[in-house]
């Protein structure tokens, strides 16, 4: 097994499991405890968990806002498969808004092949990475915020404003019963808000990871939302819930 995969898969557990063991881990992976130290100290690096006496717990703030790229390694196949799911609600010729999320990203890798799509988002990645793509890209412009590669700001909103699109698609940091669907961070929430007040129906993107969890900003509620898609069957009182506010959940 290559270092990343390991890293991954200590990722996984510790999202799974909330903390992990120096010798339980190196006797899974078969290798030296040294080794898993510092994959441990490594993965600490990216916030993604705090190193304790013996092992690690994972990091857990409302307002936990990971780097891009550390996002962007998490639950990578998760996304992939969530992405597949989400691109049978993509049409040739649909315009749709899209966030600067991990997820979103890979859904338009997944949807690279449609025809004639115009895509609006303030993600600085997809409009550098789809640079000749067979789709018409419009960038919101705006402040740029380094950490997840966002661009924010009264730029951004007001060319939002200037749209009127056949979905938005988003990802989001919690889902909770009783709380709705919240953010980690204020400037790229708002700019989400502005995203479905201008589109016919909204997509969330959400592994099974982002259920039952708190993040610091309330973004919007359930009502707000026409699909949730997800890599797993959430429990029957989410589904009950879903299905209460007439949202088509796909897994």
């Amino acid at each position: 097994m290559l270092a990343v995969e390991r890293r991954q898969t200590i990722i996984d557990l510790i999202r799974k499991e909330q903390k992990v063991y120096v010798p339980h881990l190196s006797q899974q992976f078969n290798v030296t405890e040294e080794t898993i130290r510092r994959d441990l100290e490594k993965l600490e690096n990216t916030g993604i968990l705090t190193r304790t006496y013996g092992g690690a717990i994972l990091t857990q703030h409302t307002n936990e806002d990971l780097p891009f790229p550390t996002r962007t390694i998490m639950n990578h196949e998760l996304k992939q498969a969530i992405a597949q799911k989400a691109a049978k609600l993509i049409s040739d010729d649909d315009t749709i808004m899209v966030d600067a999320s991990s997820t979103s990203l890979e859904l338009i890798h997944a949807i690279k092949n449609k025809r004639n799509l115009t895509i609006i988002t303030n993600s600085v990645k997809i409009t550098h990475d789809f640079v000749g793509a067979p789709f018409t890209i419009i960038s919101t412009g705006g402040i740029l915020r380094p950490h997840s590669l966002a661009l924010t700001g009264p730029v951004a909103h007001s060319s939002l404003q200037n749209y009127y699109v056949d979905i938005a698609i988003m990802s989001c940091k919690g889902l909770s019963l009783d709380k709705g669907i919240m953010e980690s961070n204020e400037p790229e929430s708002e700019l989400k808000k502005s995203m479905i007040s201008q589109a016919e129906k909204v997509i969330l993107l959400a592994d099974h990871t982002k259920f039952d969890k708190t993040a610091f900003i309330k973004l919007f509620g359930f009502e707000d939302i026409d699909y949730i898609v997800t890599d797993s069957k959430p429990s029957d009182e989410w589904a009950n819930h879903l299905q209460k506010h007439y949202i088509e959940l796909i897994y």
